[in-house]
């Protein structure tokens, strides 16, 4: 068992934590990343990256997240195979204790530890993601351009999703388990507003069916929830839009959380409630969610560091 010892420790390496090891290296902070369970984060199983910026052609998730990784250690981050399992946020410094027994100290503490889309768990889902099943449609809609796509849900995700996807979709289909939506009056308002959009009330997902020309999505099937009906509601592109799961596990009932497990943070900062903890990315914001905001959040969470670094040192020298 080992301790590491730093003025940085970041808990993520999606595009926030990896964003934000490059800065803090940079300003010789000298970061360690503790990958976790995922490393790389969401974009590691997100294939064709069409909306980050600086790259023409379309790019795949596990190669930028390469890069990405390779440009923070080129800069002196290092980075741990470990997943954290017990954190000590008493500090400075911060005890986070991994998987592999060995201890991570950080005079700060950058947590980016994401998010995760609820998925149904259905026959087909898995099979299908990336071959016409998605959690997100800002990622994916421009992918189904003049073509039949359903959202599944019924909260403010889903017809937010629904009415993006118009952009794209001239034959949007909402499929929703119950007789009404959950989300904000103003919302379905626009939604119902919204010729483009059909919804498909008290269908719950049975699976989703393959057999496109091009090995795809070809339909979804659906049964009643109150004749028990069977049907197939044809589709080329399906968007699962039930929620996020922030991986807040580690943190709760030691950093301020949001009713939906999302960690809370001073508006229009990565600064949490405890000086020295700031959180990046989408372990922090349900709105946005794209790799370009979570890297800007890593961004801002170094500068932030760094600055708390240099005060403590000033004052200590006082």
């Amino acid at each position: 068992m080992a301790t590491h010892t730093t003025r940085m420790l970041i808990i993520g390496s999606g595009p926030a934590g990896l964003s934000a090891a490059i800065y803090g290296a940079r300003a010789g902070l000298q970061p360690i990343v503790v990958q976790g369970l995922q490393p790389g984060g969401q974009l590691t199983i997100t294939t064709d990256v069409e909306n980050y910026p600086g790259f023409r052609d379309v790019i795949q998730g596990p190669w930028l997240m390469q890069e990405m990784q390779a440009q923070a250690e080129h800069v002196g981050t290092r980075m741990m195979w470990d997943t954290i399992v017990d954190i000590d946020l008493s500090g400075p410094p911060f005890r986070a204790t991994g998987d592999s027994g060995d201890i991570y100290e950080g005079e700060t503490l950058v947590i980016a530890t994401g998010a995760q889309a609820k998925w149904l768990g259905v026959e087909g889902e898995q099979e299908l993601g990336g071959k016409g099943v998605s959690a997100c449609a800002t990622c994916d809609g421009f992918f189904y351009r003049g073509k039949k796509v359903v959202v599944i849900g019924g909260g403010n995700t889903a017809v937010e999703e629904a009415l993006y996807l118009t952009n794209h979709s001239p034959d949007v289909t909402v499929i929703h388990r119950r007789d009404s939506f959950r989300a904000e009056k103003i919302l379905q308002d626009r939604l119902f507003a919204n010729e483009k959009v059909s919804v498909a009330w008290n269908k719950a997902v049975k699976r989703f069916v393959g057999g496109a020309e091009n090995g795809g999505l070809s339909g979804v099937e659906v049964v009643d929830t109150v004749t028990g009906e069977v049907s197939v509601i044809p589709a080329d592109g399906a968007f699962v839009a039930i929620g996020h799961a922030p991986a807040t596990e580690l943190f709760k009932g030691k950093l301020e959380l949001d009713s939906s497990g999302y960690i809370l943070v001073q508006p229009g900062t990565p600064k949490t409630a405890i000086p020295g903890v700031f959180a990046c990315g989408d372990v922090m914001d349900h709105t946005y969610r794209q790799a370009v905001t979570a890297a800007g959040t890593g961004c801002m969470a170094a500068l932030d560091a760094e600055r708390f670094v240099a005060e403590r040192e000033f004052a200590a020298k006082a």
